[in-house]
């Protein structure tokens, strides 16, 4: 097994280093193997690029794996991925790696997607209940999927146990039987902007989810609305995080909640390490939307 390298700051002004350094992720073991069929037997060719001796697939380092959206540079992603954590807005990272708002909103939506894929239950939320597989296309992020159906909005369970998170999507709630919860049962119901958080429920300890304009935000009754907020709690810890979020949508709400379960199941641990793994992974190779 090949050691990964100590990241270092110096890096960030290294392609050479921040490749390197990069590369110990995506082949931890020191050899190489096609990302396609996993045979080790490869061809060396020009321009960084290699041909697997059995199904002939050419490809380079970065092929079939997370990095690969978004043509950036080592050092650049290197940079990104530090920034993310230390959370900058995207408008601050595209200032700071002199990137489009766009490139850089498309390659932070890459790491919260790589996230998300390794959930345990990552083929649930790339599955139909929240179309955000439709987004993965030949292992890139491409284009925008088609429109979600109007008041098919997920909803998700909120479990904290001795300090670790877990957030599931609740299959067989949607987002208008919360409120029917809150109006006919005195489901407890916060709201923050479109974000509606609910108190305890069934096992899970609270209930969220992102909502659009079809919602009858009205129903919610005005004492509902000072959350109590537990001291060294998930709650504590995510909702000013979520407020900071810009642009949230019901579709895209999950990798915005797997981006805080992954930074608070993490937090006090090698974070850069991790998401580098994750990043550098190969995108999964199935289709949740296949029975």
């Amino acid at each position: 097994m090949q050691e990964t390298a100590v990241f270092d700051i110096s890096m960030l002004d290294s392609e050479e280093a921040a490749l390197e350094y990069l590369l110990s992720f995506c082949w931890p073991s020191g050899v190489r193997f096609c990302p396609r069929c996993g045979q080790h037997k490869l061809y060396t060719l020009s321009g960084g690029r290699y041909r697997c001796a059995t199904c002939k697939y050419t490809f380079q380092d970065f092929s079939g794996r997370w990095i690969n959206n978004g043509s950036l540079s080592p050092s650049t992603w290197l940079h990104l991925a530090h920034m993310f954590l230390q959370e900058y807005t995207v408008h601050e990272l595209a200032q700071e790696v002199n990137l489009s708002y766009n490139a850089a909103y498309k390659a932070v939506t890459t790491i919260r997607f790589a996230l998300l894929a390794h959930a345990t239950d990552a083929r649930q939320l790339l599955g139909p209940e929240t179309g955000l597989g439709k987004y993965i296309k030949g292992k890139k992020l491409t284009g925008a999927p088609p429109a979600r159906a109007k008041g098919a909005i997920p909803v998700f369970g909120i479990m904290e146990r001795n300090g670790w998170v877990f957030i599931d999507l609740v299959s067989g709630i949607e987002a208008e039987t919360v409120f029917h919860f809150n109006h006919s049962f005195h489901l407890t119901l916060f709201r923050a902007g479109n974000i509606i958080y609910t108190g305890k429920y069934r096992q899970y300890d609270a209930l969220i989810l992102c909502g659009d304009d079809s919602l009858p935000y009205e129903y919610i009754r005005k004492y509902d609305h000072d959350f109590p907020i537990k001291e060294g709690s998930f709650w504590e810890f995510g909702h000013s995080r979520l407020k900071r979020f810009k642009g949230i949508t019901p579709q895209r709400f999950p990798l915005y909640l797997k981006e805080l379960e992954f930074r608070y199941n993490n937090k006090g641990g090698d974070m850069l390490s991790l998401l580098l793994s994750q990043l550098c992974d190969l995108v999964p190779d199935f289709d949740p939307f296949k029975k």
